[in-house]
């Protein structure tokens, strides 16, 4: 397997899994801002996932498969021992996918407005207090339990890559204690920190 991300980005959630998971991984740099988008081999990264955005993973029989959350769980059902994910049809697993869901669309997009240069201020701090209150619900969901999930799985993973981008945008996470024990917990395992050493990240 290739996965192709952009150092940073949402593609270090499935290339967290991916390294919880011990099985044999690749992995090429995107450039987004260049013009078109090239590889670090220097393809052309449309070539190779016609929507253009990470994270894409390039299966061993040759197909691409796309979209976070997707990804997520096809890398966590790879290795079920690891328990990264609830078995297909077992209901904790719509909790699980409850939970993607979630951080996608209230925490992952909600940082759009932030990313965007031609917001103004006052867009970006309107985006900020809306982020807030999605992290205030986490911060209370992680009140009595360690992970998301009771234990830790691909959610967690996602989760901590989205906040990670708090400290990029000097948003502290300071009102929210059980939020800031949790990113140790979650960046104390061995598997993140190794894909966060091959992204070039600290």
């Amino acid at each position: 397997m290739k996965l192709y991300f952009s150092p940073g980005s949402c593609a270090l959630a499935v290339h967290i899994a991916l390294a919880e998971t011990g099985l044999r991984y690749e992995t090429e740099a995107v450039d987004l801002r260049s013009t078109p988008h090239k590889t670090a081999s220097g393809a052309i990264y449309i070539n190779v996932n016609p929507k253009g955005y990470v994270p894409a993973l390039v299966l061993d029989n040759g197909e691409i498969l796309t979209e976070g959350q997707v990804l997520l769980q096809y890398v966590a059902d790879l290795a079920p021992q690891k328990a990264l994910a609830p078995k297909a049809g077992e209901f904790a697993r719509y909790r699980l996918q409850e939970w993607l869901a979630f951080v996608s669309t209230e925490i992952h997009k909600g940082f759009g407005p932030m990313w965007n240069p031609a917001s103004t201020p006052e867009q970006k701090d309107a985006a900020w207090a809306r982020l807030a209150s999605r992290i205030a619900y986490v911060n209370e969901a992680l009140s009595d339990t360690e992970y998301l999930m009771g234990h830790y799985s691909v959610a967690d993973a996602y989760l901590f890559t989205c906040l990670r981008w708090t400290g990029f945008f000097k948003r502290p996470l300071t009102d929210y204690p059980n939020v800031l024990k949790w990113m140790e917990r979650v960046i104390a395992r061995p598997a993140v920190k190794q894909a966060m050493q091959e992204e070039g990240l600290h």
